[in-house]
């Protein structure tokens, strides 16, 4: 697998676990506030990690780690993806996957496989604002399918957005959250222009707090779990 990054350890990235986080290469999408720009095109091979060393770490790291994340860039376009989640369960850890949903068919794999402990979907814009937003032609019909495959895996899940002023609305939102109607956790991550994938996004924010406690109540109208992050 191609392996461009790992944070050691994290106490944010899954939920009441201290967790470990692996980046993959490449993404679908071409977000232009994205915040790990470096992980969207291919680098060097000599830039990516080993994998064996990245496991011969987690080895020496069990009973100290909970959990190991596995984000990006975009993990559903590995083509190992599957074998990787193997590996990490049979050293026992929990797993989570961060993933746009545009691969519906991997996440069900993992999903069936018990593979996977907790899913991370990022919600870019409500469907018909995809490609505006994501600077990318979009199957929306497969982040509808993943939206509702992860909604009824049984598996532990949330639902994220981050927001960015110039890119969506109050009625943006309110859009999302017919998109998401009964879906159990949703979170409204506060956009922060230190690193983006377009320079000029680094001049953008966020809403205001206020604001945001606004459109956390437009989101509650159809989603019952909704917290600001």
């Amino acid at each position: 697998m191609n392996i461009a990054g790992l944070q050691k350890s994290s106490l944010l990235d899954y939920p009441s676990k201290i967790a470990a986080v692996v980046f993959t290469l490449g993404c679908n999408f071409r977000c232009p506030y994205c915040h790990n720009p470096n992980l969207i095109t291919a680098v060097s091979s000599e830039k990516l990690l080993d994998e064996a060393a990245v496991f011969d770490f987690l080895s020496l790291r069990k009973g100290k780690l909970d959990a190991v994340v596995v984000s990006g860039g975009e993990p559903t376009l590995q083509s190992d993806l599957e074998n990787f989640f193997v590996k990490l369960k049979k050293l026992g850890f929990l797993t989570k996957l961060d993933t746009n949903g545009t691969n519906p068919e991997t996440v069900q794999n993992l999903i069936d496989k018990h593979l996977v402990d907790y899913i991370a979907m990022d919600i870019k814009a409500p469907l018909e604002k995809y490609e505006e937003i994501t600077g990318r032609k979009t199957d929306v019909e497969k982040i509808e399918k993943s939206i509702n495959l992860i909604a009824e895996s049984g598996v532990d899940y949330e639902f994220r957005t981050t927001v960015v002023r110039s890119q969506l609305s109050y009625e943006d939102f309110y859009q999302i959250s017919k998109m998401l109607n009964g879906t159990m956790k949703y979170y409204l991550q506060k956009f922060k222009p230190m690193i983006t994938l377009d320079c000029a996004f680094k001049k953008e924010e966020t809403y205001t707090d206020e604001e945001f406690l606004e459109i956390k109540e437009i989101m509650q109208k159809n989603i019952s779990n909704v917290f600001i992050r």
